[in-house]
């Protein structure tokens, strides 16, 4: 099985530096019913399944909820429930990541 992507959004902090935890859970459910909805989870979705994972600190402790979507290390801030549909249609399906959004990018060596 192929993986095209990986979400991972700070969704549940326990110390609650970085967002409001409300927010942060309606922002998970709103990111597990887009990826169903748009059927990227599929196993034989051509591009490669969309993997999320809730997390409960990404160590960014301003502007939260935190996504960071791998492979391609963006990093958006604010992602509240309502943004989450944009940033899934406009950087995972489009291949186009959502700018004003952006606060860092993470590069690897080879």
């Amino acid at each position: 099985m192929e993986i095209s992507h990986h979400i991972l959004l700070c969704a549940s902090p326990s110390k609650a530096l970085c967002c409001d935890p409300e927010t942060g859970i309606k922002s998970w459910n709103r990111l597990k019913r887009v990826i169903r909805d748009l059927r990227l989870e599929e196993p034989n979705r051509k591009e490669g399944i969309v993997l999320r994972s809730k997390v409960d600190c990404l160590r960014v402790c301003k502007e939260g909820p935190i996504m960071l979507i791998w492979p391609d290390g963006i990093w958006y801030r604010r992602v509240n429930p309502d943004l989450i549909e944009l940033i899934v249609k406009q950087h995972i399906i489009e291949g186009s990541p959502v700018k004003e959004f952006i606060f860092n990018q993470t590069l690897f060596k080879k």
